[in-house]
């Protein structure tokens, strides 16, 4: 078959460094984001930073307004505040008992003294027949009578106290819980005024304005930090099996060029297609912003010599099985079966076939039909 050579495009077969890459785009990020997400709903009362602001951690972003909630935080707090007064009577009762107790322990110890004193007299006296059966009889009665008072009422006051000391340790107990409750309860009214848990940029999905409504767990905005970044990365699913982390790229913006490295690797798959994390292994570059798109030279191993033939269009015709090589001495390009390996944008790695300096036809073979021979004019 005669072809016009100018119409043609030909490479030449060489030796040098293969370095197994990839091209892929990816997104400035920042390195950590966080969520704004409302705790409790309600009305919005107050904008006090707006999308696009830089805030530090503390600041006011909204102030929202809820009636409903309000009057619920106000019946709660008087609930608790009736129980821990019912708390506070149960303990000073059970004080009082105790106090009570130990009152009665003391009239016994009272009685006592006043009544030995007497018995030992008593019992002397009536050894010498000085006193009469019935008063010695009457005085004994009254001291045992004491003695036994002050047995069965220390043993019920020791019982008491071991049950007291038990309740009051409960109440104690219940009484920090519900004051525990309480300050919770209160912090509730917190929730309307939302402030920046950390420093950085605020981004909302779209311009709060006063009076619309944002309801409980409802996500309203975002606080991205500045000072790092990080390049979200969507890959083909074809390369999963090799990349990892650790792997590394790099990119060039204003002429400079910048080193990235994988740092983590999301498995999902979605169209087609898995995203990796890649962090700036030096500082990040100056100038860049959220959202903006680099070009990235993603390495997959490492870089080797090799016999390297130029990419093309012939590829898709023949599956890199063959090639047409030219004969320097007659002018024309026959066919030759070839292997070729791995590939990168720039070069195919010549495994079998071909050796350095023959050149190749390296455009597309459709017009080619089944000739085995072209005739360069």
């Amino acid at each position: 078959m005669n072809v016009e050579q100018d119409r043609l495009s030909i490479a030449t077969v060489s030796t040098g460094e293969f370095t197994d890459y990839i091209l892929v785009s990816g997104q400035i990020e920042p390195s950590r984001t966080v969520y704004l997400d409302a705790i409790e709903g309600g009305v919005v009362d107050q904008v006090v930073r707006e999308s696009g602001a830089l805030l530090r951690k503390g600041d006011t972003i909204l102030v929202l307004s809820n009636s409903n909630l309000q009057l619920d935080v106000m019946q709660r707090e008087t609930m608790l505040y009736e129980q821990i007064n019912n708390l506070r009577q149960t303990r000073l009762f059970l004080d009082q008992n105790d106090l009570v107790q130990l009152g009665q322990l003391a009239e016994i110890d009272y009685q006592i003294s006043l009544l030995e004193p007497q018995y030992k007299r008593f019992k002397e006296l009536h050894s010498k027949k000085l006193v009469s059966d019935r008063e010695f009889e009457e005085v004994k009665e009254q001291y045992e009578y004491n003695l036994k008072r002050k047995e069965l009422t220390y043993k019920s006051y020791k019982s008491d106290s071991m049950a007291r000391s038990y309740q009051l340790t409960q109440l104690r107990q219940s009484e920090g819980r519900m004051n525990a409750s309480l300050n919770g309860v209160g912090n509730i009214l917190d929730n309307l005024v939302i402030t920046a848990p950390i420093a950085g940029q605020l981004a909302t999905p779209q311009q709060l304005e006063i009076g619309q409504a944002i309801t409980s767990g409802q996500r309203y905005g975002q606080i991205d930090m500045l000072d790092e970044f990080k390049v979200r990365v969507p890959i083909d699913e074809l390369y999963l099996p090799r990349i990892s982390t650790g792997l590394r790229g790099k990119f060039t913006l204003s002429g400079q060029d910048h080193e990235l490295e994988i740092t983590k690797s999301y498995p999902t798959i979605t169209n087609g297609r898995f995203e990796v994390d890649m962090a700036f292994t030096g500082e990040s570059p100056t100038g860049i912003r959220r959202g903006q798109s680099v070009r990235i030279r993603l390495e997959l191993g490492q870089s080797e010599e090799s016999l390297l033939l130029p990419t093309g269009g012939f590829f898709k015709d023949t599956g890199g099985n063959w090639v047409f090589v030219l004969n320097p001495t007659t002018g024309v390009a026959e066919k030759r079966n070839i292997r070729l390996g791995r590939k990168n944008p720039e070069f195919y790695e010549v495994l079998e076939g071909l050796t350095e300096g023959e050149k190749v036809i390296v455009s597309g073979y459709e017009n080619f039909g089944t000739n085995e021979v072209l005739e360069l004019k």
